[in-house]
């Protein structure tokens, strides 16, 4: 009579007939699972999300119309300057009326908050004017800082750096001024990338007050605009009543840039309508429709996750 064979335990300190892969039929069934972590996305709440990569796509396209028309003297620089000062200020009362809504529900004394919103005012013209002040004073400067370089190796710099720039920029809606953080590594290495692009572009222009009036839109463009759409972001993410909002700047940012590149190329125009449609509307359908491939299984041999309360 042939001994009976005990039954297999998963222990490690106990010698066992079994070779040392051996794995009892069904032991993996019950502990199989697939997607554990899945949450499926719908198709609008995407496109709320895509706006934000649509609104810095059209802003550089915006900006790269706005040069060329420099380049060859169809745009007059100081109308791009109170062009560009009346965008400020109407930013500016975004930004207020944004920051008096946050300051209604907050928990601050009204002495502190009071004082905090001046001290950032003053800051704020402070460092408008040192902006406006220095960028005069260096415009001769930039205007001749790529003489010696060919305009073919400018505009392959150029484009090298708007790519960056559109890789590393922030598109999510964490705001410092709100939550308390820093600004992320890549949201500055994006915007230094986007400024030096647009001093190396205004070295091709042939006067000063074109070089001032482009790294004047230029700071607007892919500096402050940043900031106030992530706020805009912020609070459209917890008050979906002013996701409106998010959608009319998306579309007058989007109209703008098709209508500025149509008298420049009617090709490229429908190019950039096209590139813009299919951040928005193509690309979260993609997304919502290849969901259905996600395969993903887990079991025992994962490397266990710790729970913390």
């Amino acid at each position: 009579m042939s001994p009976v064979t005990p039954p297999w335990e998963k222990v490690l300190w106990k010698k066992q007939p079994y070779p040392d892969n051996y794995i009892p039929e069904g032991a993996l069934d019950s502990s199989l699972r697939k997607n554990p972590n899945f949450k499926p996305y719908t198709y609008w709440p995407l496109v709320h999300l895509s706006t934000a990569i649509t609104q810095h796509l059209a802003t550089i396209f915006i900006f790269l119309c706005v040069f060329v028309r420099l380049k060859d003297h169809s745009l007059d620089p100081r109308v791009l300057i109170f062009l560009s000062l009346g965008c400020f200020f109407l930013g500016y009362l975004v930004w207020e009326v944004l920051q008096y809504t946050q300051n209604l529900g907050g928990s601050n004394h009204g002495n502190e908050r009071n004082e905090r919103i001046r001290l950032d005012r003053v800051k704020t013209f402070k460092s408008s004017i040192l902006i406006f002040l220095a960028l005069m004073s260096l415009s001769p400067v930039l205007r001749t800082l790529s003489a010696a370089t060919s305009s073919d190796s400018i505009w392959a710099l150029s484009a090298c750096l708007f790519l960056l720039n559109i890789l590393l920029a922030d598109y999510g809606s964490s705001n410092p001024v709100i939550q308390g953080r820093h600004e992320r590594l890549t949201s500055v290495l994006s915007m230094n990338a986007a400024i030096s692009s647009s001093v190396v572009l205004a070295s091709r222009l042939t006067n000063d007050l074109a070089v001032f009036a482009l790294i004047q839109f230029s700071v607007q463009s892919f500096t402050l605009f940043p900031m106030l759409r992530r706020r805009l972001q912020a609070f459209s993410d917890k008050k979906p009543s002013t996701q409106a909002m998010q959608t009319l700047l998306t579309l007058i940012l989007s109209i703008s840039s098709f209508l500025l590149a149509i008298p420049l190329s009617s090709t490229i125009a429908f190019l950039v309508l096209f590139v813009l449609l299919a951040v928005t509307m193509l690309a979260p359908a993609v997304l919502v429709w290849a969901q259905k491939y996600k395969n993903e299984i887990r079991g025992p041999w994962d490397v266990a996750v710790p729970k913390l309360n």
